[in-house]
């Protein structure tokens, strides 16, 4: 398996594809490298030679991937989350953060649903206790 910036890209797969592995290049930026490194899109990984290696991992290395990319990201979140800003409360909050609806959907950043049903009054009333001496508790 050919080892591209820090990644293993699938031998039989065509290069093109191959690189959409490594993470932070799409297809378009895949595409966009090949055409750089003058590289046949249709060749397959395990039919590059070493030259053709060595140029993509040239042109590859100038553009974040992998851990720098994970770890610019992670940055930027922390960034948003200190500057208190929506987005990063959002983030602090794990729910979604580019305006999609929360009512109804948004279950893998929520989590498992959690029904709340109708109580018995003897229930209603217990509940009602405990939260009173967990307040009284605190203060």
């Amino acid at each position: 398996m050919p080892r591209i910036s820090g990644a293993e890209i699938p031998q039989e797969k065509r290069i093109e594809t191959a690189l959409t592995y490594i993470y932070g290049i799409g297809r378009k930026l895949a595409n966009d490298i090949l055409s750089k490194a003058k590289v046949d899109p249709s060749k397959r990984a395990k039919d590059l030679t070493d030259n053709e290696i060595s140029k993509l991992q040239k042109i590859i290395d100038t553009i974040p991937t992998e851990g720098a990319l994970r770890k610019k990201i992670q940055e930027d979140i922390k960034r948003l989350k200190d500057i208190g800003c929506y987005r990063g409360i959002r983030h602090l909050q794990n729910l979604p953060v580019r305006g999609q609806r929360t009512r109804s959907n948004a279950r893998t950043k929520r989590g498992k649903r959690v029904t709340i049903g109708a109580l018995k009054k003897e229930a209603l009333t217990k509940t009602e206790a405990n939260k009173t001496t967990k307040e009284q508790e605190k203060v």
